[in-house]
């Protein structure tokens, strides 16, 4: 499935992407999931999370063969790797200051993802203050930037750009209060040229509207649909609607 960041390099289409979370779903759940995305296909699939206790080798494999979407991986550490998935978003926290998060997990992940030949965008990964403390936040041990600071959202993102990044990713966190702050997206997305994602904190058809008419190209929902499923057709009706 080599080629998807070309695909959403085309930043005349609005896309949706489904994060799957491995251990928040069990076989029923996952192949529940997959009739949904069967019938109302996202654009792409990642599979990540903070801290794992099952395999994710076991999430991707049962995507792929359930599915024709392509299966990224969304890591949140160096050992969350794998050869079944097509590709890997290689998340650089640049909002941060935690140097494992910047640099030290792709040095230890770069040897095993040369070796599989799956597919790597350099991604450009910036936390977003949203009234909650976030899994993200904990592990990776960084602050998130202040939501009342829109200025310090696009300095760090143009200087992602500037650093070479493919896509800037916008977090609120998994299970966040509130999505990404509109006038943040707005703002970055007046000043960068790369694809612009926004996951996080989005639990609604009125919040992915905003988003995406805020200026997000794709934005990811994972936390919503663990529980509701048949939200995904929704999802994915929003976005047809505002690609015509």
């Amino acid at each position: 499935m080599r080629g998807f960041n070309e695909k959403i390099e085309d930043r005349s289409k609005k896309r949706f992407a489904l994060l799957v979370d491995p251990d928040k779903y069990n076989d029923r759940s996952l192949d529940q999931l997959i009739r949904h995305i069967n019938q109302d296909p996202p654009d792409l699939l990642l599979v990540g999370g903070s801290i794992l206790f099952k395999p994710i080798d076991i999430t991707i494999t049962a995507l792929k063969l359930g599915t024709k979407l392509p299966v990224f991986i969304f890591p949140g550490n160096a050992i969350q790797l794998s050869d079944r998935a097509d590709g890997i978003l290689f998340l650089s926290l640049i909002s941060g200051r935690n140097a494992e998060f910047l640099i030290g997990n792709h040095v230890l992940a770069a040897p095993h993802l040369n070796r599989t030949g799956i597919e790597v965008i350099p991604t450009g990964y910036m936390l977003i203050e949203n009234g909650r403390s976030t899994s993200v936040e904990y592990m990776s041990n960084t602050r998130p930037i202040p939501a009342s600071k829109p200025e310090i959202a696009v300095a760090t993102a143009m200087a992602g750009e500037m650093l070479g990044m493919k896509i800037i990713y916008l977090e609120a966190g998994s299970g966040a209060a509130r999505p990404v702050g509109l006038d943040v997206i707005r703002a970055i997305r007046k000043h960068i040229s790369l694809p612009l994602i926004v996951g996080g904190g989005i639990s609604s058809i009125e919040s992915a509207r905003n988003v995406y008419e805020a200026g997000a190209d794709l934005i990811v929902v994972g936390t919503v649909l663990e529980n509701q499923p048949s939200l995904i057709s929704e999802f994915c009706a929003l976005r047809n609607e505002l690609n015509r």
